[in-house]
């Protein structure tokens, strides 16, 4: 079961979509094919990957890829709708970031389960991870979304375990130890 399969039985969403953000709107409207609720649960969680994929103001193809693959999966869109999503969310954090990856990831947090958004910490970690390596800018960013999804600092620290590998503050310690 996906998580839009959950989402299925959420409230619909009341038509002055309190808490709704620019980056948000402008996604949805691009899918306007999709159920409202779930082209807006896409839209923030697409959102929400730019934004840590941007941590280091650079998003790389493959970052991007990685987001596209897990938009799509999750998402049960086409690659060409994926790709659309993803590149919408990559413009608006690049334009809006500042102002609204606290927004963002909030409606998020509002509209999603407990498992939706430890999949979407979950999800943050591999798309940081994509290049190879978690950056310390990255994982700082983690840690912020984590922190605006509502997760306490050891449920933060247990996600980012599982990724652990990939972390460059680690990678960095362990040459020096070598």
């Amino acid at each position: 079961m996906g998580i839009l399969d959950i989402l299925k039985g959420l409230a619909a969403p009341s038509s002055g979509h309190e808490g709704d953000t620019d980056s948000v709107r402008r996604i949805v409207s691009e899918l306007e094919a999709l159920e409202p609720a779930r082209a807006r649960f896409l839209a923030a969680f697409a959102y929400v990957l730019s934004r840590v994929a941007n941590a280091d103001s650079t998003i790389c193809v493959n970052e991007t890829d990685a987001m596209r693959e897990i938009v799509q999966k999750l998402g049960h869109l086409s690659s060409a709708q994926a790709l659309l999503v993803v590149e919408i969310a990559k413009s608006q954090t690049r334009l809006l970031g500042g102002t609204e990856n606290f927004l963002v990831t909030r409606e998020f947090r509002d509209v999603a389960t407990d498992a939706q958004r430890l999949e979407l910490l979950d999800c943050v970690f591999a798309v940081s991870a994509a290049d190879g390596a978690i950056s310390s800018r990255e994982e700082s960013q983690a840690g912020q979304i984590a922190k605006d999804l509502g997760f306490t600092q050891p449920e933060y620290a247990a996600a980012l375990a599982v990724h652990a590998e990939h972390r460059s503050v680690l990678r960095l310690l362990r040459k020096r130890e070598a």
